[in-house]
């Protein structure tokens, strides 16, 4: 939309409301009143704010209109703000004391106030759109994965500009898999935690720590999965370590764990490379803590699960298997309680089933 101080053609001002409606989805009876609400305002700040104004868009005649308020009074003590009976009834012998008179203006400069006002509420209008459809955008895809294109990489924090189609965003260094590196133009498959609509704009939080993307990188690779055959039912994680995956099959014809595996381990590999090579283990869900306890130890074999709560468990191994059960600096005890919920207490002991 075009300003100059000599002329000024308000048609496109109705034009760039046509415009933005069609593209950007945004109302034009909306952002009429929000110019007419600006403009009535600018007029205020050019005649020092004593005026009462109505200020009308006219879309048929493509033009601005202003109308002094005043208000019949008798006496007349602000000249600016009131008018006389009999001055009212000049123009129109509908008028009483109390009511509103209108009398239409044309202020020098006004068009030129009004379309530098216009120009500024739409641009404030499209910004304020299209950060509501960036923000809408986001919130489809919340606890969804999607793939990212690296732009900038910062040297000193190690955090990532990507793009994820849907405008850019930072994936800061806490929420990367320790170790990995990123090159300009990377692709790279991100996890959308969180979405919040700050006063610079929307602000979304990345991860690839996050225990939802190895869940959603199941879900996108394995078909029974998708279908609903089989069943995610729980996820541990510590990132570009080990992560640990229950499943659980709703047919007896279905092996869960040889579905997300795959045929010669392609599914599970996948995955495993687009996680940086981190171990994980699938294991086989049980409504059974006892059996669950058991399987989420994998892969160090258990002699015997006892429940000394609702919560906690004594867990029994032979000798050569406290090492494995245990883990290396306790991780593989730790993500099997994060998976079954259970606090588990690993003991030497004979088998005894």
């Amino acid at each position: 939309m075009a300003a100059s101080n000599k002329s000024i053609d308000v048609g496109e001002f109705f034009e760039a409301l046509d415009l933005l409606e069609k593209s950007k989805g945004i109302p034009k009876e909306y952002m009429l009143e929000r110019v007419e609400a600006a403009l009535v305002s600018a007029y205020k700040r050019e005649e020092d704010g004593s005026s009462n104004v109505r200020v009308v868009l006219d879309q048929e005649k493509k033009d601005v209109r202003v109308f002094q308020q005043k208000i019949v009074s008798d006496p007349v003590e602000d000249t600016v703000t009131q008018i006389s009976l009999a001055d009212a009834k000049k123009i129109s012998r509908k008028y009483n004391l109390g009511d509103t008179v209108e009398i239409e203006m044309k202020p020098k400069d006004f068009r030129r106030l009004s379309a530098q006002t216009a120009k500024q509420v739409i641009i404030q209008g499209i910004r304020e759109a299209e950060r509501g459809m960036i923000i809408r955008e986001y919130e489809t895809k919340r606890e969804e994965i999607v793939t990212a294109t690296v732009v900038r990489i910062d040297e000193l924090t190690g955090n990532v500009v990507v793009d994820t189609g849907t405008s850019r965003a930072t994936l800061v260094k806490a929420e990367q898999i320790p170790g990995e590196t990123f090159r300009e133009n990377d692709h790279v498959k991100v996890f959308i935690t969180e979405v919040k609509n700050e006063l610079k704009g929307p602000m979304v939080t990345l991860s690839r720590t996050h225990p939802g993307l190895v869940r959603r990188l199941f879900e996108l690779e394995v078909p029974e999965i998708q279908d609903g055959t089989v069943v995610i039912k729980g996820v541990s994680r510590e990132a570009g370590s080990r992560s640990k995956i229950s499943v659980l099959s709703r047919d007896e014809n279905v092996d869960a764990i040889g579905a997300c595996i795959g045929n010669r381990s392609m599914r599970i590999s996948g995955i495993i490379e687009e996680l940086c090579g981190e171990k994980i283990d699938v294991v086989l869900y049980s409504e059974q803590p006892e059996e669950y306890v058991k399987a989420a130890l994998m892969p160090a074999t258990v002699n015997e699960v006892v429940m000394d709560g609702e919560r906690s468990c004594k867990v029994y191994v032979n000798a050569d298997q406290l090492s494995l059960a245990i883990g290396k600096e306790g991780q593989n005890a730790r993500l099997a309680a994060k998976l079954t919920g259970i606090k588990i207490d690993i003991k030497v002991g004979e088998e005894t089933l």
